[in-house]
């Protein structure tokens, strides 16, 4: 008789993701007709394929080995083309999430070149195929909480951002790291719209939180290069804090003593701060985000501090006063 084992993140196939649903979510922002940032979303939007990929030169790299000290049980892992079909990537799609793919697969991503620059022993520019030579990658199983209240688990490929920082070798100087995603208005109509947004996105941590252990860049997904959709060719993924801290199709990291001004809080800076941490006690201006709702089900469920990662993440935070960093 053969019994199977199921693995941590396991839960009864009742509770999975089915990928015939459709989950739709509501505009967030009012009166200036924009959608609260989370990220991507979760869903399926079916019938529409998307267009023909890109060849990426890395695709030999995937799989990679799952590092499994990251699995935060139980959550199922959320259906491939949930993440690719519909999303809040605003160079691509504005207003609420949906489907951004034919739009996304637009953007060039060879060659994509990566600048160093600011606190550094010495600037530089690298490629992402060089950069990929001076790493290993590996798979983990990560939450992701969007501040708009939905959740999914996600099987990135990619690197510890650490590895990134001693890459970069920043001086003693530098306190946080600015992260930019491109300016390509020519293939991102979203970025032709500069009244309603300032371009480009732009996201930042101390650097105690860039070398925590849980913060990772990402160049794949579900075994595979990650999708235009999904932030190809490198993207951020930080599991502690809401989505939209993590910076997608990445072209610069700058290394400064001054605290960046991330683009939701230089666009709303009363609902979207700094830190942007999880937290289940702290709503959001306009509501709770005491629970959540898992991708795709009808599952309403509490929401953990740090999004279950306090044991990694907790310890940055002990000796900050007078800061609210759930915002």
């Amino acid at each position: 008789m053969l019994i199977k084992r199921k693995k941590g993140w396991e839960i009864p196939e009742s509770q999975a993701t089915p990928e015939s649903v459709f989950f739709s979510r509501r505009d967030v922002i009012a009166g200036a007709g924009l959608a609260v940032a989370g990220g991507i979303a979760g869903g399926l939007l079916g019938g529409i394929a998307p267009a023909a990929a890109e060849v990426d030169p890395s695709a030999g790299l995937y799989p990679a080995t799952r590092n499994e000290k990251y699995t935060v049980a139980p959550r199922a892992v959320t259906p491939q083309t949930a993440n690719e079909a519909y999303t809040n990537f605003y160079e691509f799609r504005s207003g609420s999430a949906g489907d951004c793919r034919a739009a996304a697969e637009k953007l060039p991503i060879r060659p994509w070149d990566i600048k160093v620059d600011g606190m550094v022993e010495k600037e530089f520019t690298i490629g992402l195929d060089d950069l990929l030579k001076k790493v290993t990658l590996e798979e983990r199983l990560y939450r992701h909480r969007c501040v708009e209240t939905w959740s999914m688990t996600v099987p990135w490929t990619g690197f510890p951002m650490a590895a990134f920082v001693a890459l970069a070798r920043p001086t003693s100087a530098a306190k946080y790291v600015r992260m930019e995603t491109f300016l390509k208005p020519d293939v991102a109509p979203q970025q032709r719209n500069s009244f309603t947004y300032t371009w480009p996105y732009v996201e930042g941590l101390t650097m105690a939180e860039a070398t925590n252990e849980l913060a990772f860049l990402v160049t794949g997904s579900y075994g595979k290069p990650v999708a235009k959709s999904m932030g190809a060719p490198i993207r951020l993924h930080l599991p502690w804090k809401y989505g939209f801290k993590s910076v997608k199709s990445i072209v610069k990291f700058t290394f400064t003593d001054k605290q960046p001004v991330n683009w939701w809080q230089a666009l709303q800076g009363r609902e979207y701060g700094f830190w942007a941490n999880v937290n289940p006690d702290v709503p959001h201006p306009r509501w709770s985000q005491a629970t959540e709702t898992i991708i795709g089900t009808n599952s309403r469920v509490p929401t953990v501090i740090y999004n279950g990662y306090g044991e990694f993440v907790a310890d940055l935070y002990k000796d900050i006063k007078g800061e609210n960093l759930f915002k």
